[in-house]
């Protein structure tokens, strides 16, 4: 069986993290994303195929050409946007034997796969989808099921409880001929539960499984700080392979990779993986759910809790990421702090796409993109996103956003922003 893995999409609602790369390589507890796509479908599969687009180059050398001794193929998703668009895009790669397809942005676990093989095979399918039960389906569509079988699939129905989509399917060949008489959706796509509902009309039998495990759709910033708590507090082994000085205190379960040192007075308490050729302290504090990767540098009197940063960057003195995220190689000047929290106590909202959204969070801080410089003394407002390539002067409070590749200083007391 070959596995489909969707990969093409820019990852707009993650911005500024998704600048200048595929969502699907963004790190996650130090992995990218579509490592853990590959990993729980390595057992069932003797081929990837993977279906790229935007920044592809990127994401091609982030794989390479093999997965665990398996190949992976690369075809460019066909002009037009959608999940069936995408799936077509691999027909030339497809034999005549079934197929998985897969989103390349979800996290599930490999119990997942095993149960919708198994509906598949045991209801003689053409098709099979993964569902999760949802108390509310605003932001899913409904999949209606008649017995074993999907009886139709419904846009977003509201708030409103039954079976999602998770985006995890089995396929026969002849999908592709359904997908040819897929028509353009509301959204201007070509979408894979139109395709269902044609195969459903024409009397094809479509199968479910019904998941129970973890689940993420990693749709927004906040999504990466779900996910790495979670794969840390249920998926880390505390291993030390790098160094670490007499009067620094480790509280398992703590990862640390080679190379890394972490001197005296640094004080982590897990869950908490450090990568390899990194610095840690003296006199640190690194609190639970911190990811942090390779060749970075945290150092004296700097605290980091719940929050990811990711390969060469730096909290190097006197700094505060709360619930944050950090892209590569970005610095943060002396005394940088991150906000996490309201006056208010209330969510914190973000702008995603022009829009606030609620994030669901109590607590979160910055959204910092890649290559950028932050000066001393800044202060960064919860939920606050930081474009890739931008410049942070000495002094500046950020209480807005800051675009991609911009220049923000303090001058006459009034912060000044210029590309």
């Amino acid at each position: 069986m070959k596995a489909v893995v969707l990969a093409a999409g820019k990852g707009e609602r993650l911005r500024p993290l998704t600048d200048d790369r595929p969502k699907v390589i963004l790190k996650v507890a130090n992995r990218p994303i579509i490592g853990y796509v590959l990993e729980n479908l390595d057992p069932f599969v003797d081929e990837f195929i993977i279906v790229v687009r935007y920044e592809k180059e990127k994401l091609i050398k982030a794989l390479g050409d093999e997965f665990n001794g398996k190949p992976i193929t690369y075809v460019e998703q066909l002009p037009g946007e959608g999940t069936a668009r995408a799936i077509e895009s691999a027909r030339k790669h497809i034999g005549e034997e079934e197929f998985i397809a897969v989103n390349g942005d979800i996290y599930f676990e490999i119990e997942g796969v095993k149960d919708l093989i198994a509906a598949f095979r045991r209801e003689k399918a053409d098709a099979a989808l993964l569902v999760k039960e949802f108390d509310d389906l605003s932001h899913f569509g409904k999949i209606e099921v008649e017995g074993s079988l999907v009886s139709g699939v419904k846009e977003k129905p509201g708030k409103v409880s039954g079976y999602a989509n998770l985006g995890v399917y089995i396929f026969k060949p002849e999908v592709f001929e359904f997908i040819g008489k897929t028509p353009v959706s509301k959204r201007g796509e070509y979408e894979i539960t139109d395709t269902l509902n044609l195969m459903i009309g024409a009397g094809r039998r479509v199968a479910y499984a019904v998941y129970s495990g973890y689940w993420n759709d990693i749709g927004r910033p906040w999504n990466l700080l779900e996910l790495n708590e979670y794969l840390l507090k249920n998926r880390l082994r505390h291993e030390i392979r790098g160094i670490v000085e007499a009067g620094a205190t480790i509280v398992p379960p703590v990862e640390i990779g080679e190379g890394t040192v972490v001197r005296s007075g640094a004080y982590i308490v897990g869950p908490v993986k450090i990568g390899r050729n990194s610095r840690i302290g003296p006199n640190c504090f690194i609190r639970p759910a911190t990811s942090i990767g390779d060749g970075c540098h945290v150092g004296n009197a700097v605290e980091v809790k719940n929050s990811i940063i990711m390969d060469g960057s730096n909290a190097p003195h006197l700094n505060y990421v709360g619930d944050s995220i950090i892209g590569e190689n970005t610095n943060l000047g002396a005394g940088t702090i991150t906000a996490n929290l309201r006056h208010d106590r209330g969510n914190v909202r973000v702008e995603v796409k022009g829009k606030l959204e609620d994030s669901g969070r109590h607590k979160l801080g910055a959204i910092i993109g890649h290559n950028v410089k932050v000066g001393i003394n800044v202060s960064i407002y919860p939920g606050r996103k930081i474009g890739s390539n931008s410049f942070i002067g000495p002094g500046v409070i950020v209480d807005r956003n800051v675009p991609q590749g911009h220049i923000v200083t303090v001058k006459q007391e009034k912060t000044v922003m210029t590309r």
